[in-house]
């Protein structure tokens, strides 16, 4: 039996340990935020905490989860009031709003190791979560005024 804690809550998992832990947060538990994209852990849009470390969890099999600490874009804030999400709504970033919820997971680990990052330093984090609809500059603003609030 497999015990992960998912948004400060125990839970127990005994199924096929090499089930990715996407599926178990979505079919299982039915957190919907964190979302499916490309599958191949490439466009950041299944982008959780692991431990505390942005993780692509389409890829993470259920096994390497066990005993580890998962935070969701549900467990970030409890009321959505963590800076990025404010951010986020005041820079109305979303379009589509897909990909938002591995952004924001994305942001809030660089900002957790790196709470004053330069230009460089939000593109090089972010560089590996995909918008197809282009907001970057917006996500980019709503990072910087993050950063700020957070000081």
């Amino acid at each position: 039996m497999m015990k992960i804690t998912i948004n400060g809550k125990t839970q127990e998992y005994d199924g096929d340990p090499a089930m990715p832990l996407l599926w178990y947060i979505r079919d299982d538990l039915k957190m919907t935020g964190t979302k499916y994209g490309c599958g191949k852990a490439l466009c950041g849009a299944c982008t959780v905490h692991l431990d505390g470390q942005a993780t692509r969890s389409c890829q993470l099999p259920m096994s390497a989860a066990d005993g580890k600490t998962v935070t969701t874009i549900e467990g970030l804030d409890e009321n959505n009031a963590h800076p990025l999400q404010i951010s986020w709504a005041e820079e109305h970033v979303p379009q589509c709003g897909y990909c938002q919820s591995g952004q924001i997971m994305q942001a809030a680990s660089l900002l957790a190791s790196n709470p004053s990052p330069d230009d460089a330093d939000i593109e090089r984090a972010m560089s590996g979560n995909i918008c197809r609809c282009g907001t970057y500059p917006r996500i980019k603003k709503a990072i910087k005024k993050a950063a700020e609030a957070g000081k």
